[in-house]
């Protein structure tokens, strides 16, 4: 399903202790936060109405095998990974749903897999590069909202058209504490570091380009202000890092994505 926001309707949504950070005053005075805040508001009114933000996701079937998860009615497998220092809790994503056949330990198995995609035009990339600071700003508010679009998805996936959530009703602040039931791991976030599993949800999403997105050789998304992921229902689903893995691993993961091991070898360099 397509969505399209404006970004009035996005601004309530937008965490702006994110947007501190990326301009670097975080830790500097409320005034100083104050006024670039003031600055990217009024800036965001002014992009209202010519530039919006667009929001792809489907629904699935889907179990999971070893560490790979299965979308029914398919051969498409999505390859993951899995913890394997020492001290972790040797966690995969694939363990928030079902296998086939499910066993005992899970108390409320889920069979169902979200994928999704959130962009913003790219016009808010291009269209100020005669000004730096400018530039800056638009690109920075782009991410905001490419951010705040996946939140406002993801309340209205969970509660109206997955509906495993139904009667959730939880303040902004509680959204960003992601407070919610159910995870949203974005591809390229510690848990799920492969930014080439872009091509996997580009191919089960009908075409990223629905909403203005293209990849590059290596999955990264342009425009720069996109994200993509999956999502999971299931209770006990909590975000994790996957941290570094061993040459096994590798191995494994590259024959489960079918490419060749020094490609992922560089894909997965910063777990190795």
């Amino acid at each position: 399903m397509k969505l399209t926001y404006s970004i009035n309707e996005l601004v309530p949504y937008i965490n702006w202790l994110y947007f501190y950070h990326a301009w670097g005053v975080s830790g500097q005075s409320e005034t100083m936060q104050q006024q670039l805040r003031q600055e990217a508001e009024e800036r965001l009114q002014r992009y209202d109405g010519c530039y919006h933000v667009h929001a792809l996701f489907e629904l699935f079937h889907a179990h999971s095998d070893g560490d790979d998860l299965m979308i029914e009615g398919s051969d498409t497998r999505i390859p993951l990974l899995r913890q394997q220092q020492e001290g972790s809790e040797h966690l995969c994503l694939a363990d928030f749903i079902a296998p086939h056949t499910p066993s005992t330990i899970y108390h409320s198995p889920s069979t169902t897999l979200g994928l999704f995609a959130t962009s913003v035009d790219i016009g808010m990339e291009t269209d100020f590069d005669a000004d730096p600071y400018e530039k800056m700003m638009a690109q920075l508010l782009a991410d905001r909202l490419a951010e705040a679009a996946a939140e406002v998805m993801h309340r209205d996936v969970r509660t109206h058209y997955w509906g495993y959530a139904p009667d959730e009703k939880l303040s902004v602040s509680d959204l960003h504490a992601e407070r919610f039931l159910g995870i949203r791991p974005a591809v390229g976030y510690p848990s799920l570091p492969d930014v080439s599993l872009n091509f996997v949800i580009d191919r089960l999403l009908g075409g990223l380009n629905q909403i203005g997105i293209r990849l590059t050789e290596s999955g990264a998304m342009k425009p720069h202000a996109s994200v993509s992921g999956l999502m999971f229902s299931h209770p006990k689903a909590h975000y994790f890092s996957i941290g570094k893995i061993g040459e096994d691993q590798l191995r494994d993961y590259a024959r489960r994505r079918g490419l060749p091991l020094e490609t992922m070898r560089i894909f997965l360099s910063a777990n190795l």
